[in-house]
């Protein structure tokens, strides 16, 4: 196999129209990157384009703008294109196998970091096919991945923001969401990523938790902050990120007044509000039987998702029912009736919750609900049953995973950390060491420079 530079002559003569050169892209957007690749690989012979598909990208990054279908047919129109062809992983070795083109074309970007293990493994399936690695020098001027943020801040309407969760749960297999409590965490949880054996982790959207929103304002998380406030601290998050919200209904209060919450989490582009089915004062879940908690009727709490689901302006709002069954000892089987129940009365979601340190009765739910004729997204919260694993939840069948209550939970140790430093040494200096650079601070938040 041989790596070959392009030549600037290099001209498509009629020995070689009927060269395969196949290209792998993503393309959220056309820039003039992408065409320099496209041009080196149409003076080589006939160009297939390996365009990767919606579930291959959001396992690596964040899911494009622009659905699978929508690109493909940008690409089909571009001149010099000769087909385009789904590209289901980064793994370009099975279309390599498949079509055996004669050409491989990619810029020169990948020969270090994350991508360098399967440009060897490109390399290796070429030389079993006789094909050859054309590699032109990486556009240098341009990033996708500033031109994409660009873009998404520019569309960012309730209308777009609002489809997202819906369309994550269509191409990932678990959906992961942070909580966030106002604008700076909002921020935390939509730039915070890792890149972990070769693949981009980050969180897919936010959790405006009751409890946490409650907490940061000083005030009882028992639905004493009310919904106008609870818009205002949507409202700081929505400012700074582009994410999909998912808000913490509670019970979602009266039931004549539910249809009024419904409409206004759309105008903002919320995209799903969680209910829980409990009635009366609220008190947190993880309390369990040590407080009086009321549970709701099955026929109440359906009724309350009916009417929720029939103020609705879009089809894209979610309404997910949170079933306290587990949490209040009510057992499994009332769970499962709850969940039935729920989705005939046309919950988009269901979540399961319990205060158990052991997730065993979350699964044992899990693998029943999996037998459900009609199912709809299983969500989880494992704030207590931290142990385990989010794939260990994807094989349970749970659609998204929800941090609860983290970011807050772990600022308020650090915080009085560093207010006992500075008093117990009268002056500051000790207590840099917990305290993030000022710049970093001032860099994450747009327009500060």
């Amino acid at each position: 196999m041989i790596v070959l530079k392009p030549k600037n002559n290099i001209s498509c003569s009629d020995g070689n129209k009927s060269k395969k050169v196949y290209i792998p892209m993503a393309i959220d957007f056309i820039h003039h990157g992408h065409l320099n690749i496209i041009n080196e690989g149409k003076k080589l012979g006939e160009v297939i384009i390996g365009l990767l598909t919606d579930e291959a990208i959001a396992n690596y990054k964040r899911v494009p703008l622009l659905s699978f279908e929508q690109r493909k047919r940008i690409m089909e129109s571009i001149k010099g294109v000769k087909k385009v062809v789904p590209q289901e992983t980064w793994d370009y070795v099975p279309n390599i196998k498949k079509l055996k083109p004669d050409y491989f074309v990619h810029g020169d970007d990948w020969k270090d970091g994350v991508q360098k293990h399967m440009r060897e493994r490109v390399i290796k399936a070429l030389e079993e096919i006789g094909g050859k690695l054309i590699e032109p020098p990486y556009t240098k001027d341009v990033s996708s991945s500033v031109l994409q943020q660009n873009i998404r801040e520019i569309i960012n309407t309730p209308e777009v923001r609002m489809k997202q969760l819906r369309r994550l749960l269509n191409v990932k297999p678990l959906v992961r969401i942070l909580e966030a409590h106002n604008g700076l965490t909002g921020l935390i949880a939509e730039n915070t990523k890792i890149v972990k054996d070769g693949v981009t982790k980050e969180f897919d959207g936010m959790w405006l938790s009751s409890l946490t929103d409650s907490t940061a304002k000083a005030k009882p998380d028992i639905e004493f902050v009310d919904l106008t406030s609870r818009l205002n601290t949507i409202n700081q998050i929505i400012d700074s990120t582009t994410k999909p919200i998912i808000v913490d209904g509670d019970t979602g209060g009266i039931t004549e007044h539910f249809p009024f919450t419904v409409r206004a989490l759309e105008r903002f582009g919320v995209s799903a509000i969680i209910i829980e089915d409990k009635v009366g004062l609220k008190k947190n879940s993880l309390f369990g039987t040590n407080v009086k908690q009321t549970q709701d009727t099955i026929e109440n709490f359906s009724h309350k998702i009916t009417i929720g689901k029939r103020s609705q302006i879009t089809n894209d709002f979610m309404i997910i029912a949170r079933i306290e069954s587990l949490i209040l000892k009510k057992g499994l089987n009332d769970a499962l009736e709850r969940a039935k129940a729920y989705i005939e009365a046309g919950a988009d979601g269901i979540m399961i919750h319990s205060k158990e340190k052991d997730p065993k009765e979350v699964l044992e739910f899990c693998a029943e609900y999996s037998k459900f004729e009609k199912k709809v997204p299983l969500v989880a919260v494992p704030s207590t049953y931290n142990t385990i694993t989010e794939d260990e939840l994807v094989c349970a069948g749970v659609n998204i995973v929800i941090y609860a209550n983290h970011l807050l939970r772990s600022a308020y140790p650090a915080m009085i950390k560093t207010a006992e430093c500075i008093l117990r040494n009268g002056r500051a200096y000790e207590a840099e060491e917990f305290c993030a650079p000022l710049n970093e601070i001032l860099n994450l938040i747009p327009g500060s420079r």
